[in-house]
């Protein structure tokens, strides 16, 4: 979002404070005309900060009252990145690193689980096509492409867990396994890396020998 004025950064303040207003009990906050906040409240809609809630009264006319979306929600602080991040690192200080990779170890291992559950067919095309929709549904902006010999390049343009992966090298240690499990019969090799400044992480995996 482009820089918010002071009245919009207000309209966010009352909305998160008091949840759910009409406009009348947003006037209340404001000295400025009405209609100057209805610009403002009509901007950040447009935007996708806050939405409109339509009330149906048994007589007269609807009444409209304002709530903060998901992304209004995320415009003020949270430790969403910072938290998971500390927590490890609390771990490690407590227990030492043998136990923050083992933890790291267990939820390669939920992964895995979670692919194999995910994915029922055995074809090698499918199955490269079904892991990257579902790591693209958690954020990684995958894409893959098909060489000459049938094996497959497969890039993910972001990493949902970068703070995460930037301290725990763990992490990519495990993708690897991760992927290394889900294709048993083909050959998986990390060519870039985001953690190493690279703009993409990629991923080559070969074609098993069996389908060839």
């Amino acid at each position: 979002m482009t820089q918010r004025t002071p009245t919009k950064q207000k309209i966010l303040n009352v909305l998160k404070k008091d949840h759910r207003c009409t406009m009348k009990e947003i006037m209340v906050y404001f000295t400025i005309s009405e209609i100057a906040v209805r610009k403002q409240i009509h901007e950040l809609e447009q935007r996708g900060f806050i939405r409109k809630i339509s009330n149906k009264q048994d007589i007269g006319r609807p009444y409209y009252m304002y709530e903060l979306t998901t992304k209004g929600h995320k415009t003020f602080p949270n430790q969403y990145e910072k938290l998971p991040l500390e927590l490890l690192q609390d771990l490690e200080a407590l227990q030492g690193t043998e136990m923050v990779d083992r933890l790291l170890k267990k939820r390669m291992e939920r992964e895995a689980s979670f692919f194999q559950d995910e994915i029922v067919t055995h074809d090698f095309d499918e199955k490269i096509a079904e892991v990257a929709r579902l790591q693209d549904e958690k954020g990684y902006m995958v894409e893959y492409d098909q060489q000459a010999d049938g094996s497959y390049e497969m890039k993910n343009f972001n990493c949902p867990i970068l703070n995460i992966a930037s301290s725990y090298n763990h992490i990519c240690t495990h993708e690897k396994s991760m992927l290394q499990e889900i294709f048993p019969d083909s050959h998986v090799e990390s060519h870039a890396c985001i953690t190493d400044g690279d703009h993409f992480c990629k991923w080559a995996i070969t074609k098993p020998k069996s389908t060839e």
